[in-house]
């Protein structure tokens, strides 16, 4: 009974993380860092970190992965299947719930603007979730190499996102690989 109330816990967390993350996987990073690191203390930020970034790099919506790799780190894979079903459940209850009522609901202009208020709140949640990321990620000029080669690649030449990680890992591998040699031979 103790597991299962654990577990428990995992499903509401990221039922509150998916019912009030709007605007995806990337909006939902700070609010993990605060729940998961700051409140409940069951992950450090660069665990939450290293989990999202695996959770871009695999197939799947960003959500569900995150929610999937820290639920089965932190209580195997009924911890995942927690985590997952808790971080989807709002979306599925309010895509039901606005496809029942949504002739109705677009005509009212409130509703409309109040869309164009969590658009920009979104935005804001972005900025802050990437800041966060870079400046725990960087920490090296190579680093910054990386991100701004991958930024302009993929800002201005339509890179897609799995070239710029699979050519990172190949670059990261000898460029970290030959420091390790430079520093042991030192």
């Amino acid at each position: 009974m103790k597991k299962f109330k654990e577990i428990l816990k995992y499903y509401m967390l990221f039922f509150k993380i998916g019912l009030f993350t709007i605007g995806g996987g990337y909006a939902m990073l700070p609010i993990i860092e605060k729940e998961l690191v700051e409140k409940y203390k069951w992950s450090t930020e660069e665990e939450v970190l290293d989990s999202y970034a695996l959770a871009q790099s695999i197939p799947g919506v960003i959500a569900v992965n995150t929610a999937a790799l820290i639920g089965v780190k932190g209580k195997g894979f009924w911890g995942a299947v927690a985590a997952s079903l808790g971080v989807i459940s709002p979306s599925i209850i309010i895509i039901i719930m606005i496809s029942t009522f949504f002739s109705r609901l677009r005509e009212i202009t409130i509703v409309e603007n109040a869309f164009k208020g969590v658009r920009a709140a979104v935005l804001a949640l972005l900025v802050i979730s990437v800041y966060k990321m870079v400046r725990k990620s960087v920490k090296d000029i190579w680093g910054i190499i990386f991100l701004s080669v991958a930024f302009v690649c993929v800002l201005f030449f339509d890179v897609s996102p799995i070239f710029i990680i699979i050519g990172a890992v190949i670059v990261s591998i000898f460029i970290y690989n030959r420091k390790e040699k430079d520093e042991d031979a030192s």
